[in-house]
């Protein structure tokens, strides 16, 4: 039975590659996380601006209402 020898560069190139991504891996899981809270604030920030658009919009509804009773109730008195 041949006995399996494998060159040493080979070896080598194969430990440091997964020399490579052992050492990486920390630094892509921050960034990935760094990626997901600023997803996460800027979807807060958007419906925080919709909502704030939504109560303005009530705002203007409301003003409007009590203009148009204060010119009725001006013009019947």
């Amino acid at each position: 039975m041949p006995t399996a020898t494998v060159n040493s560069q080979v070896t080598d190139a194969v430990t440091q590659t997964n020399v490579k991504v052992l050492g990486e891996s920390p630094a892509e899981a921050v960034g990935l996380t760094y990626q997901s809270y600023s997803n996460s604030v800027s979807l807060a920030l958007e419906n925080a601006m919709t909502t704030q658009g939504g109560m303005q919009q009530v705002a203007n509804a409301s003003t409007s209402s009590v203009c148009t009773m204060i010119i009725k109730a001006g013009a019947s008195g």
